[in-house]
Order: C-alpha cells, then structure tokens, then sequence
C-alpha cells in the first residue's frame, strides 16, 4: 500500500539508496499557484545535515516537478515529482546485508518478501517521507487559501517535556532552535540531553506535538471514516511513531465527565462555539471548529553505534556495530512530516465534504 488519501492521494517510490524518491499526487484542486520555494524551504526542514542534532548526510533534497503544472499553477492532473539521492554511502551497510538489525523492519521484510534492499533500509528508510513533505507543502498551499493553519514542534525529548499549553507558545519560535521547540528555555534542556546521547552513541524518543486552526465544523464521517482516526493512521504511518492521542488523551482517564465537558455557548458574533476543548477540536469523529491538537510519539531510532547483539539470516547469533550517518532524535527532521501527514488529512476529508 504506496498511496494514502481518498481524493487528494499521494502515491510515494523509491528508496533510500536508490536514483530517487518521489510521488504522484492526484486530486489537487486546480489552479493553486505552486509556491516553489516553500515546497523547497519544507523539504529543507526535514533534510539531513541540517544541524549538529541531525545526521551528517548531505543531501540538497531540491524537486523536481515533471507534470501536473502550467504556468506556475495547478493543472488537477496527476503532479508528478522527483528528489534525486546524491550522498548515498551504500557501502557503510555492508556489513548488515545478511544481518537483522534489533527492532528495524529487516526480518519482517525479508520473511514476508523473500527479499530487501539493506542499503539504509531501502523502502523502510525515512528517506521516503520526502515524497510525503512535498505533497504536505502542496496540501498546506491549498489550505492556506481556505484559512486553515497546520503547527507542530517538538513538546518533549526524552523525559524533559514542555509542560505550557499550545495557547501559551508562540510559534513564531519553532525554526529558532535546531530542535524546534517554542519555548526556548526548554529547548535548551533538550538540545543537550540530545548532545550527551549522541555522544554516546546511542538514540533518546520524544513527542511531537500539532494544532490546526481554522478548520470548519462537519469535516468527518460517522463510525468508520472518522477524523480522528485518520488522522492517527496518517500519524502511525510515519517511521519511529508507537503513539498517538488526541484532545486530552490518555490524560483525560482521571477526570470525571463533569470535570471535562466541553460546554457550548453562543459568541457575540453569533457562532456556536465551546468553553474549553478537552475534545481536542472532533466530537463524534467530525470537527467541531475548535482548534484540532493532538500528540504524537516517537521511540528511539533503533541503530545504535554500538555493538548490539541479533542474528544473521541463518539464524547464528551474531554481533552487529552499525556504521554510516544516523540520527540519534528523530524529533526535529520529523515536525515537517508531522505537518505534511496532518495537512493532507484535513485537505483530504474537506475535499470530501464539498458538496457536489
């Protein structure tokens, strides 16, 4: 399954080591004018080499559009891009050709494939979620126009955690700090928590955490094609995620229903609206117009540079010490995957609920 959405659908190829990454969106709306150097400034966000927290593989990461656009704007045909890989060090990953690296995808590939590209990974690298953050900067394009705003920063790195609500930051600070966490005092704290680990050579988990504003109420369908759930599969679709949870969360388990009732009321302008928003912007599976915030966590990038015990393909134990460029967080290159996943959600089920 290499295409995600229903009618803006990206349909994402390549792999780690190979020519290129790239995708086929189909289903974007017609003439929205292709803001090339965002699409780029998205991919530079996510592109390794970035800074010392990341890994040191340098990649310009520049698309490639070759269909789907005339004269600067959307055609509504298939948009069809490529990212060529030029820094790839094939031969860092020989010795893990036979090899099933601890908790990556090598021998669920290998059992259910019969066969896999141990360069990087191949198709299980995060190289691929390159085709995801051009896509996502499209469908940011799109609801830009409709006055829907998509955030998301790094709220915790290991156990240092950003305790301020979302309403309290000012995203404004998000690109100040190499880990993309607003409020700067704390962003200090995680970028040398990252730094000691990676000194180790070892990997620290965090979470990321998103709002999008402005969505209207109604985007959603009733039991099996609810928001919320799209939205953690779009999540969970992403390298490294184990978890997801929206609104309040698993927080919410200790609060008696009287306690977080989202309570309705009318504004001055006329407009039904709620107090608080402990539902996190869906009640029912549909969008209420509240903000949408929802958490999402990231485990520890599994290759260590250390020696790790596993087993080769003949089942003999065996000592593996990774070599090549790895990140030792995945939180910072991850917030622009994040947005891109969450804005090709909500372009997605508003594209379905336009009446026809």
């Amino acid at each position: 399954m290499n295409t995600f959405g229903n009618i803006f659908r990206l349909t994402s190829f390549g792999e780690s080591h190979g020519e290129a990454v790239g995708g086929v969106i189909d289903g974007c709306p017609t003439g929205i004018f292709l803001d090339i150097d965002f699409i780029q400034s998205e991919l530079n966000r996510r592109k390794p080499g970035q800074s010392e927290l990341t890994t040191s593989r340098k990649e310009s990461d520049e698309v490639e559009f070759l269909s789907g656009i005339f004269e600067g704007r959307t055609t509504g045909t298939p948009i069809g891009f490529i990212v060529r890989n030029n820094n790839q060090h094939s031969s860092d990953y020989d010795n893990m050709k036979d090899v099933f690296r601890p908790s990556h995808a090598d021998y669920t590939y290998q059992a259910k494939y019969g066969i896999r590209d141990h360069r990087g990974g191949g198709r299980t690298s995060a190289r691929e979620t390159i085709s995801r953050v051009v896509a996502g900067a499209i469908a940011k394009l799109v609801l830009k126009e409709i006055g829907i705003k998509i955030s998301a920063y790094t709220s915790q790195v290991g156990t240092i955690r950003l305790e301020k609500p979302y309403s309290e930051l000012d995203f404004n600070l998000i690109e100040s700090t190499p880990v993309r966490c607003p409020d700067l005092e704390t962003a200090e704290k995680m970028i040398e928590l990252i730094k000691e680990v990676k000194s180790q050579g070892d990997t620290i988990g965090g979470v990321i955490s998103c709002v999008c504003q402005g969505v209207p109420v109604g985007l959603g369908e009733p039991v099996f094609g609810k928001l919320h759930a799209a939205l953690g599969s779009a999540m969970l679709s992403i390298n490294a995620v184990k978890g997801f949870e929206y609104g309040m969360g698993f927080d919410g388990v200790q609060y008696k229903g009287s306690e977080i009732n989202d309570i309705f009321y009318r504004t001055p302008e006329g407009k039904i609206a709620t107090k608080t928003n402990y539902s996190g912007g869906i009640q029912g599976g549909i969008s209420n117009g509240e903000d949408i915030y929802f958490r999402v966590a990231f485990k520890a990038i599994p290759t260590l540079l250390k020696e790790q015990l596993t087993v080769n393909n003949l089942g003999e134990e065996t000592i593996l010490k990774a070599k090549g460029r790895h990140d030792s967080c995945v939180l910072p290159r991850a917030v622009p995957i994040v947005e891109a996943m969450a804005a090709m959600t909500i372009l997605d089920f508003y594209l379905l609920n336009i009446p026809l």
